[in-house]
C-alpha cells in the first residue's frame, strides 16, 4: 500500500507549491482576521452601550459612508498594484513608477472624495437620517477617508509583495487596535458622537504617516515619480476599469445602507451595521485564502498555466467553503445571543442575519472569483457585469426595502451577491475554462446539516446564551466527524498536513530558542 506521502507526489510540484504559498498565507491571515474582527466586535459593543442606540445609529450610517467611498478612493490603484508587482518582478523600476503611481492615485482620488463629502454633508443630511449631529461627523469622516486610502494603499503593497506577516499585522491587528483604543478613550472622557469622530481622524492618520516607512522596508519598493507618463497607460488601462468595477460593486453590495438612511431610521441603521460585522466574521475564510491568491494567480496565468491555476481554484474553494460552513450555521443558530451582547433591541436584526448569511455561504462557495477576472486579464467583462448587476440591484432592493423594511435590504443585496458570483464564476469559464465546482463541495454542506442538528439538540437541553459555548463545540465535534466519515479530499488533507507539519516545527524551534 502507497504511503500517503507517496501519494501526494502525484499532485504536480507547480500546484504544491501554488497550494502551500495560498495556504500559508490563508493561515497567517485568518489568524489576523480573526483578531480584526473580535475588535472590530469589541469597538461596535463599545459604541453602541456608550452612545446608545440613537447615536450609535448616526456613526454607523456616517462609517458606512465613508467605507463605501474608500472602495474606489484610490482609483483601482490596489488591485492594479497586485498585479504589477508579480508581474514585473523582473523589472524593480516598473515596480517602483507603478506604486508611485499607486500613491498618485490614491492622494488624488481621496482628497476629491473627502472634499465632496465634506461639502455635501448637509445635504446628505436631508435626505437620510435627518440628524443634527450627522454633519460633523461625516465631515470630520471626510478626512478619516484620506487616512485609511492610504493605510490601505501600504496593505496592499504588502500583499502584493507576498508579505502575508506585514499585511496581517498592519491591516488585520494594528488598524483596527488603533481605532479599539480611540474609541474606548474617548467612551471612558464622556466625548461625544462627534469627539469620538474627531479622535479616530487624528488616530488613524498618525498611523497613516507611521506606516510608510515601514512597508518600503518590508516591501523593498520605494515609489518612484520619475518616467510615470511611460507606465501610466498601462497602469490606467487596468486601474480605471478596476474602480469603475468597485463603484458598481458599491451600488450592488451597499445601496442597502443607503436606501435604510434615506427611507428607514438611524436606529435602523445602527442594527443593520452591527448585523453586516457579525456577517463579515463568515467572510473570514474567503478573506483569509484569498490573501495570497492575486499574486500566485497572476504567476500562474502568465506563465500559461491555466490547468494548473484552476486545479489550484477548485482546492482553495472547497477549503474556504469547508471552513465557511461552520461560522455560518453557529451564527444561524445562536444568532439572537450574539446580536444580543450589543444590547437588547439589537435582537431585531435576526432575520435580516439569517439572509445574509444564506448570501455569505454562496458568495464564499464560488472563491475567488473577482480576483481572477482581474489577475487573467478580464477586467472589462467584470466591469460590465458589475454595472449590470449594479442597476438592477439598485431597483431591486428600493422595491424590497420600501416593502418589506429592514429585512427587505438584506434580501436585495444577498440576492446580487449571489447572482454576481455565480454570474462572475461563469464569465471566467467561458474565457479561461476555470471552473472549480464538482460533488466534492457537497461533503461539508452536508456535514454542516449535521452540525446544525447537533447544535439544535443541545438547545433542548441547555437554552439562552448558556447554550452558546457547549452547543458550538458540540457542533464542531459533529461537523469535523461527518465530514471524515465521507472521507477528505486528498489535495485538501495534504495541504492541512502540510500546514500543521510546517507550523508545528516552527513552534519547536522557538519554543527551543532557535526561531
Amino acid at each position: 500500500m502507497q504511503s500517503q506521502d507517496q501519494t501526494d507526489e502525484d499532485i504536480p510540484e507547480g500546484e504544491r507549491d501554488a497550494l502551500l504559498a495560498i495556504a500559508h498565507g490563508a493561515l497567517v491571515t485568518s489568524g489576523g482576521v480573526s483578531i480584526q474582527r473580535a475588535l472590530s466586535v469589541t469597538v461596535e459593543a463599545t459604541l453602541t452601550r456608550g452612545l446608545g442606540i440613537s447615536a450609535y445609529g448616526v456613526y454607523a450610517f456616517a462609517w458606512r459612508i465613508t467605507t463605501m467611498c474608500l472602495r474606489f478612493a484610490n482609483l483601482g490603484a490596489n488591485t492594479t498594484l497586485l498585479r504589477d508587482v508579480s508581474a514585473f518582478s523582473d523589472e524593480p523600476a516598473r515596480q517602483r513608477r507603478s506604486l508611485g503611481l499607486s500613491y498618485l492615485s490614491t492622494a488624488v482620488g481621496a482628497s476629491v472624495i473627502a472634499a465632496s463629502l465634506f461639502l455635501a454633508a448637509d445635504w446628505i443630511n436631508g435626505v437620510t437620517v435627518e440628524n443634527p449631529l450627522f454633519p460633523p461627523v461625516l465631515r470630520l469622516f471626510a478626512g478619516l477617508l484620506v487616512a485609511f486610502a492610504f493605510v490601505r494603499l501600504h496593505v496592499s503593497a504588502l500583499k502584493a509583495s507576498k508579505s502575508a506577516n506585514g499585511e496581517v499585522l498592519l491591516n488585520r491587528v494594528v488598524s483596527p487596535l488603533t481605532r479599539l483604543v480611540a474609541v474606548s478613550l474617548a467612551v471612558a472622557l464622556g466625548y461625544s458622537v462627534v469627539g469620538i469622530a474627531g479622535l479616530l481622524v487624528a488616530a488613524v492618520g498618525t498611523l497613516a504617516v507611521a506606516a510608510y516607512p515601514a512597508t518600503t522596508a518590508v516591501t523593498g519598493i520605494r515609489p518612484s515619480f520619475h518616467g510615470l507618463r511611460s507606465e501610466a497607460r498601462h497602469f490606467y488601462d487596468h486601474a480605471v476599469p478596476s474602480a469603475l468595477s468597485n463603484v458598481g460593486g458599491l451600488l450592488r453590495t451597499r445601496v442597502d445602507v443607503l436606501l435604510i438612511g434615506v427611507l428607514l431610521t438611524e436606529a435602523a441603521a445602527g442594527i443593520y451595521n452591527v448585523v453586516l460585522l457579525l456577517v463579515g466574521i463568515a467572510a473570514i475564510p474567503l478573506i483569509a485564502f484569498n490573501q495570497l491568491m492575486p499574486p500566485v494567480a497572476s504567476d500562474l496565468y502568465s506563465d500559461g498555466e491555466v490547468a494548473t491555476l484552476n486545479d489550484v481554484y477548485t482546492t482553495i474553494s472547497r477549503l474556504i467553503v469547508t471552513a465557511t460552513v461552520p461560522f455560518v450555521v453557529v451564527l444561524a443558530v445562536y444568532g439572537k445571543e450574539i446580536l444580543a451582547v450589543f444590547g437588547p433591541e439589537f435582537r431585531r436584526g435576526y432575520p435580516v442575519l439569517l439572509v445574509f448569511l444564506v448570501g455569505r455561504l454562496v458568495g464564499n462557495g464560488v472563491g475567488a472569483t473577482g480576483i481572477l477576472l482581474s489577475m487573467t486579464n478580464n477586467h472589462y467583462p467584470k466591469m460590465v457585469l458589475e454595472w449590470i448587476l449594479a442597476v438592477l440591484n439598485v431597483v431591486l432592493t428600493f422595491f424590497f426595502v420600501v416593502e418589506f423594511g429592514l429585512i427587505g435590504a438584506a434580501l436585495g443585496t444577498s440576492l446580487a451577491i449571489a447572482v454576481q458570483n455565480l454570474l462572475q464564476a461563469t464569465v471566467l469559464w467561458w474565457a479561461d475554462g476555470l471552473w472549480p465546482f464538482d460533488g466534492t463541495f457537497l461533503k461539508p454542506l452536508g456535514a454542516g446539516v449535521g452540525m446544525a442538528g447537533a447544535m439544535l439538540g443541545v438547545g433542548a437541553v441547555v437554552s439562552g446564551p448558556l447554550a452558546v459555548a457547549p452547543g458550538t463545540l458540540v457542533g464542531l465535534a459533529a461537523f469535523f466527524s461527518l465530514l471524515g466519515a465521507a472521507g477528505y479530499n486528498r489535495k485538501d488533507r495534504f495541504v492541512t498536513r502540510e500546514l500543521l507539519r510546517s507550523y508545528r516545527f516552527a513552534v519547536g524551534r522557538f519554543l527551543n530558542g532557535r526561531g
